[in-house]
């Protein structure tokens, strides 16, 4: 066993040269891979100076860039003045010049003095081999248009005019459309205008001349789409002699559909709201991938390249707090198996990969992490990157009392492959007319289905009612609003609490399945017991039921992805969502059904797993493996199909 252990060791080293090298090959090659770099936003809130982010620079240069991680990005900001008073939506304190386009601030920035902006900066990042971006937002600053600025015309030099007049910061600002998450700060511009456009053009220009090679473009997009600025934009970029790499953001209730529209349009485009060190954040990335994949959007044409969608920061390291006008001060809240199953997602369903600690302090299990060679290779080079719906999962009976499905441990009355699980079906349904309470003690009651469906010998599918945790403030809303409603755990200690679709129509299996997520003062977590026995969500209009289901049912409780690697190997990873320990298993057969032309009747997988390092020789019928709660397996199969 030892000596498969070293020799597995052996191949993630060869394995690391040859990424290094394929890596620096296409180095050039705008977002043909996924873009990998640093942003200090997760560390740095909005407050990073001048010197913090050029030493953060230099370690990347010298630890990181030999990984492919060659951006280094500023986030938002940087134009602030840090003195008492400012903060993320304050107005007034912004540094702009009188063309109403802000500039970096000299006190944090003294390299910008001058009218330098950030080309000191880029320079110097540049000569570390590495590539530097910044963080904008949408349109004009709230700022420019109350100081009513002129603007510059880059094609005829000098201000803007048109029908006789010169135009100014009012003349293009739609305040009706201020920043949703920073009303104070911007607002679009009209780009039906000349004048506005113009604007538009001239922030470009000058990061072009800055030499920023990569911009993040904020306000824009999920919740606060401006299709026709983006489309701008791009416009603009292609006219420059400089390559800069398109990102846009916020990512909050972004579609394949919406993302379809725009995608054509940039490099990089968040498709999740912003992403911290909690479990919670992670776990709602799954179905945001999942359909995103399913979509065929990894890796299309985007920018003058490809177009990926992106699952946000890693949050791993030295970290700040959300909006805080502090640095970094604490590490990051997510455990190990945590912050391991996030990276392999973040491989597995290829999106870039821009690490936000402080690379002053990057300790060495995260280090390892970021740069596992992989991870980095399938992030890099693996194909046909889905998730894999067909797994089995069961819950390791000495840790714990269930979670979304129920095994039937009878075979006498149906399949050992069988499964109770919770679903959701309209209140008219017969089926969703089974729920009682039954009182434990004084302050524990359950609420459990009572129909067993025949399996006498199986304990019943309880869950364990809650009144949700409030504020004060929000102590009186719900009062009105939610009288009689609760959350629903699973177990009585540990709070995960019952999601319900919130979609009211039931198109679909995934949409008819209930989820778990960390509690939260939500109508989606909130539920109402009926005298007739039905279990109603308070968003959806919904009632939970119990149905039972074959073995290739995919739990929110278990996930697992799938992907090609470039010599033929196949890469399957395992994710355990659930607060228990479960022992996830799929079929070797069923992994053919997915991949393409490997469909057959017979086959054969030598695998091991990559972070134990065990060999588990061949497997003719499944893969199997105990998978702690929150933590992730990843396999790599050789196989052989006839």
């Amino acid at each position: 066993m030892k000596r498969l252990y070293f020799l597995f060791l052996a191949g993630l080293l060869v394995l690391q040269r040859e990424l290094t090298e394929a890596l620096s090959e296409r180095q050039e090659q705008q977002a043909d891979l996924p873009p990998r770099g640093w942003n200090s936003y997760d560390s740095f809130s909005w407050i990073i100076s001048e010197n913090e982010f050029l030493h953060n620079a230099e370690i990347i240069s010298k630890r990181l860039l030999p990984y492919g991680y060659k951006y280094v990005v500023v986030d938002f900001l940087w134009y602030r003045r840090k003195v008492n008073g400012a903060h993320t939506d304050s107005l007034g304190f912004d540094v702009i010049d009188k063309w109403g386009r802000v500039i970096p601030d000299p006190w944090r920035w003294p390299s910008s003095r001058g009218g330098k902006g950030f080309s000191e900066v880029a320079k110097k990042v540049h000569d570390m081999g590495l590539k530097f971006g910044i963080h904008v937002m949408r349109g004009i600053s709230t700022q420019a248009v109350n100081a009513n600025s002129l603007i510059l015309d880059t094609i005829k030099g000098g201000a803007y005019e048109e029908s006789g007049r010169q135009w100014r910061g009012k003349d293009i600002g739609l305040p009706e459309r201020a920043c949703a998450w920073m009303p104070h700060g911007f607002m679009s511009v009209n780009t039906k205008t000349g004048a506005g456009k113009a604007f538009l053009r001239s922030l470009y220009h000058q990061y072009a001349e800055w030499g920023v090679d990569f911009v993040k473009h904020d306000c824009v997009f999920g919740d606060d789409l401006d299709v026709k600025e983006i489309s701008h934009v791009s416009e603009v970029l292609k006219e420059l002699d400089h390559r800069i790499l398109y990102s846009i953001s916020p990512g909050s209730s972004v579609t394949p559909a919406m993302a379809k529209d725009v995608s054509s349009l940039v490099n990089m485009y968040r498709i999740t709201g912003d992403d911290w060190d909690t479990w919670g954040d992670v776990a709602a990335h799954f179905n945001k991938s999942r359909d995103f994949a399913a979509a065929k959007m990894i890796g299309a044409s985007g920018f003058q390249g490809k177009s990926w969608p992106d699952l946000d920061m890693l949050p791993l390291g030295w970290l700040t707090d959300p909006g805080s006008n502090q640095g970094p001060h604490r590490k990051s809240k997510l455990s190990p198996d945590e912050q391991r199953t996030q990276m392999t997602l973040w491989s597995m369903a290829k999106s870039p990969l821009m690490f936000g600690g402080d690379m002053r302090k990057l300790d060495e299990r995260t280090y390892g992490l970021i740069t596992h060679p992989v991870l980095l290779e399938i992030n890099s080079f693996s194909t046909n990157n889905m998730e894999f719906p067909y797994i089995t999962g069961r819950k390791n009976l000495k840790s714990g009392k269930g979670i979304l499905n129920w095994q039937s441990r009878n075979s006498k009355n149906k399949s050992a492959s069988d499964r109770r699980v919770l679903a959701l079906s309209s209140c008219k349904d017969q089926k969703g007319k089974g729920w009682a309470v039954e009182t434990i003690d004084e302050d524990l009651k359950r609420i459990c289905w009572k129909d067993d469906f025949g399996i006498k010998d199986d304990p019943p599918v309880c869950l364990y009612k809650k009144k949700p945790q409030l504020t004060s403030d929000e102590e009186a809303i719900y009062m009105q609003q939610y009288q009689g409603n609760f959350h629903l755990l699973t177990t009585d200690t540990i709070d995960f609490c019952l999601d319900a679709s919130p979609n009211r129509k039931l198109t679909s299996k995934e949409l008819k399945t209930c989820s778990l997520s960390s509690c939260t003062w939500n109508s989606n977590q909130m539920w109402e017991l009926n005298s007739n026995g039905t279990l109603v969500n308070s968003y959806s209009g919904l009632c939970a039921a119990v149905k039972m289901v074959k073995a290739n049912f995919i739990s929110s409780g278990i996930r697992s992805w799938i992907a090609t690697g470039r010599q033929g190997e196949i890469y399957v990873s395992f994710f355990n969502l659930s607060p228990d320990t479960m022992v996830i298993s799929a079929n070797i057969l069923d992994l053919a059904r997915v991949l393409p032309g490997r469909d057959s009747r017979k086959a054969s997988c030598r695998y091991s797993e990559v972070f134990s390092g065990r060999d588990y020789g061949v497997a003719k019928q499944s893969i199997s493996i105990e998978v702690e709660m929150h933590a992730s397996a990843l396999f790599i199969l050789s196989c052989t199909f006839s």
